[in-house]
């Protein structure tokens, strides 16, 4: 009954499963969705290709590789940014139960 009325809380387990959903299964889905997506319609497949090929014949092997290096450190940012997100949330939940405790 103290579940229901919201006075017990699964917050951390749960947080803990939600973590790795958007740490791991997420991105790899919206990768996955995006292949589906552009191989499903054809004029974005044509988009995807032209916009590659024009960005990849201007560029230098120089700046090709700041561009995928500068996507990658976005990326390990946005998934440092994901873990400080969760153990702040973890921490709160848990002052919350030495608190009450």
């Amino acid at each position: 009954m103290d579940f229901l009325s919201f006075k017990d809380f699964i917050s951390i387990p749960v947080l803990i499963v939600f973590y790795y959903f958007g740490a791991v299964i997420f991105p790899s889905f919206v990768w996955a969705f995006l292949i589906w997506f552009t191989k499903k319609y054809h004029l974005m497949e044509v988009i995807h290709d032209k916009g590659k090929s024009a960005l990849w014949g201007v560029l230098n092997s120089k700046q090709k590789i700041k561009l995928i290096l500068a996507f990658i450190v976005a990326f390990l940012f946005m998934e440092l940014f994901w873990r400080m997100l969760f153990e702040f949330l973890i921490a709160y939940m848990q002052i919350r139960d030495a608190l009450l405790q």
